[in-house]
């Protein structure tokens, strides 16, 4: 990149490697050197939670407002009941009105730890406001004859779709042009005048500044962030266990810290800098360090993203836990409880029973071939006979279970 942003805000997302396109880099800085300036980003919900994918862009709106500016976070409560398409490869379920509704409760929770809300702050808004009070007749007079079909076709998210002769419905057809009004809306409603987002938003973005442009002759922006995979070509925010959950009730804080201490070291000095607020210079330092020196780095990630997002203690307390477990061989007395009822262990359970029941192993299958690859530890001890019996009273207050060397859960007797 040549251009030399001169705002702070653009600054920073060269520096730290948010950027990957702008519509207009040098108009959009100019306007951010002259006052604060009004951004949005749009979220979908889908969950019950954000997860780690999307943490990048979370960062990026708080930077934005520590750079003086005003974020939006715009939930979608009107176009979840449609559904992005954007490189899926088939239509999302559709939600009922109240589970949307309980999920952006979820979500609202995450953005508190990360945006200052108030009068003069960041603004948390619903886009079901405008969408749902929609006339039809009179949206497709005044908006949809902005756009042309063929343009929308030529879009890689939908002609992705569309070459794999991948049914698109009339419904997620209309996503886009969804979300280019929401554009055009909140430009008329509070001045905003520039989208982000990652990078396969780019057409939609694109689509609402089109439809501003020909609707109110008013110029805004878009910008986006890469679209991040791990060294080793993984999705970000993919583990193997699923999705890493922001939201501490569905993945505990221990957890979540334990992700970014798994960090692969060729990552350490990129994710400093993407999700953490440590100076540049600090993250190349860490990320550069070598060897056993490494896991310093990957300490520093995971205390510096836990705090932001549950807090200085839930941060010490992860360590601490970990630290127990790994280098002293203990419990830890935040490792993830497994409950199992009393009665299950009438007579005896086999240890494959109880890793299949309490779902730490998909199959009995599974549990066995981890056994016999040396796997599986109880109390620290190792179990070569997946035919061993566990009773109640061995549990007791809690074992200490250890799926390989990074897996570890605490099995309880329910109640």
């Amino acid at each position: 990149m040549t251009y030399r942003p001169k705002s702070e805000f653009l600054t920073v997302m060269v520096e730290r490697g948010y950027l990957a396109d702008c519509t207009d880099m040098q108009a959009l800085d100019d306007a951010l050197t002259q006052g604060p300036v009004t951004a949005y980003i749009g979220y979908d919900a889908t969950a019950a939670s954000l997860h780690v994918g999307h943490l990048l862009n979370i960062m990026m709106l708080r930077w934005f407002q520590k750079t003086g500016n005003r974020p939006i976070t715009l939930m979608g409560g009107g176009t979840t009941k449609v559904g992005d398409p954007s490189f899926r490869s088939e239509e999302r379920p559709l939600l009922t009105p109240d589970a949307i509704q309980s999920n952006i409760d979820g979500m609202q929770q995450v953005f508190a730890r990360y945006l200052q809300y108030g009068d003069s702050g960041a603004m948390m808004l619903n886009n079901a406001e405008w969408l749902d009070s929609l006339n039809y007749l009179d949206f497709l007079r005044d908006i949809g004859r902005h756009f042309s079909v063929n343009r929308m076709l030529s879009f890689e998210s939908v002609r992705s779709r569309l070459d794999r002769e991948q049914s698109l419905s009339f419904l997620e057809f209309n996503y886009m042009i969804l979300q280019a009004y929401d554009f055009l809306e909140l430009y008329r409603r509070y001045d905003c005048r520039l989208q982000m987002g990652g990078s396969d938003q780019w057409g939609n973005i694109v689509n609402g500044i089109d439809l501003t442009r020909r609707v109110l002759d008013r110029e805004i922006w878009g910008l986006t962030s890469p679209l991040l995979t791990t060294s080793d070509g993984r999705k970000m925010g993919k583990s193997a266990g699923g999705a890493v959950w922001l939201n501490g009730a569905m993945l505990s804080p221990y957890e979540f810290w334990q992700f970014w201490r798994n960090t692969t070291d060729a990552d350490v000095g990129r994710f400093l800098k993407l999700y953490t607020e440590l100076p540049v210079a600090e993250c190349d330092r860490l990320g550069a360090l070598q060897g056993a020196a490494i896991n310093d780095g990957k300490i520093v990630l995971a205390n510096e993203v836990t705090t932001l997002l549950h807090g200085a203690d839930a941060a010490a307390s992860a360590e601490a836990t970990a630290r127990e477990v790994f280098e002293q061989g203990g419990a830890g007395g935040d490792l993830e409880l497994v409950a199992m009822p009393a009665a299950a262990f009438d007579g005896g359970l086999s240890v494959v029973q109880m890793l299949a029941q309490t779902g730490l192993t998909a199959s009995g299958k599974e549990a066995k071939r981890l056994i016999a690859e040396g796997g599986l530890r109880l109390n620290n001890d190792p179990v070569t006979d997946p035919q061993r019996l566990l009773t109640a009273a061995e549990v007791g207050d809690g074992m200490k279970i250890s799926l390989g060397k990074k897996k570890h859960r605490m099995l309880r007797i329910a109640g």
